[in-house]
């Protein structure tokens, strides 16, 4: 798990609650506490989550409310009615704000979707990374990866198994491991940039919604074209600059 990837995860962390039990949570805030950029970064979004619970907590019931209800206890029954009106209408607006609060702290998991999934990797891919086995060797990666638990019996297409690999990383996907192999496809390139061109591969039953077996999804993504297929139990997704055209070429 990189820093960006514990950011993301973090964004459903509500302090004091049981979110920190949670393995993926309780992942990126371990990493939280050895890595100080990530801990100023958390320190400023609890302090966040704590000023929207503080406004919660400021909010009142209508102004005079409360002396409307004294005041109309002993008035006639014309009067009691509409104190009865009052009442309901103020217990609405607090059933409101509770509901509110609920859907606003609750944990978000539906965030496992095959759609978020492929917007996740799209992001580590453009918000830069540092690749744990930098190597133009293919087998070194796939035996980096089978040694890590990371998927590593993948199949590539014909066209890009010939394209220049610059290494791998492992990332996660809700427990799951990710390998990422990335390629360079030859095009110039800036100084800082290694590669162009990246393919992400997961065990296809950690990703709800996944694409069935027989079928490629072209999909932009952000900054990036990108086509997703499934093979035997694994779910692949390629990604590069350019368009559905630049991509086929290596499928």
């Amino acid at each position: 798990m990189n820093r960006d990837e514990a950011k993301t995860i973090l964004l459903l962390y509500r302090p004091g609650t049981a979110d920190a039990g949670d393995p993926e949570i309780a992942a990126a805030l371990a990493l939280a506490r050895q890595d100080p950029e990530l801990k100023r970064w958390l320190v400023e979004h609890c302090a966040r989550q704590e000023a929207v619970r503080a406004g919660f907590r400021k909010i009142t019931a209508p102004a005079g409310l409360k002396e409307q209800i004294i005041s109309e206890q002993a008035a006639h029954e014309k009067r009691l009615f509409w104190r009865r009106r009052a009442v309901l209408a103020a217990t609405a607006v607090v059933m409101l704000l509770v509901a509110l609060a609920s859907f606003w702290f609750q944990p978000r998991r539906n965030d496992d979707t095959f759609a978020i999934y492929r917007s996740r990797m799209v992001g580590v891919a453009l918000r830069g990374y540092v690749m744990d086995l930098p190597t133009n060797n293919p087998a070194q990666i796939q035996g980096y990866l089978a040694r890590n638990q990371s998927p590593a019996d993948y199949v590539l297409p014909a066209p890009l198994a010939k394209t220049a690999v610059t290494g791998c990383a492992i990332e996660s996907w809700r427990g799951a491991k990710v390998s990422m192999i990335c390629f360079r496809t030859g095009k110039p390139l800036p100084p800082a940039q290694p590669n162009d061109l990246w393919l992400f591969v997961i065990d296809r039953a950690a990703v709800k919604d996944a694409p069935p077996a027989d079928s490629r999804q072209f999909v932009r993504v952000n900054k990036l074209m990108t086509v997703t297929w499934t093979q035997g139990d694994k779910l692949y997704m390629l990604g590069a600059e350019g368009d559905e055209k630049n991509l086929r070429q290596y499928l």
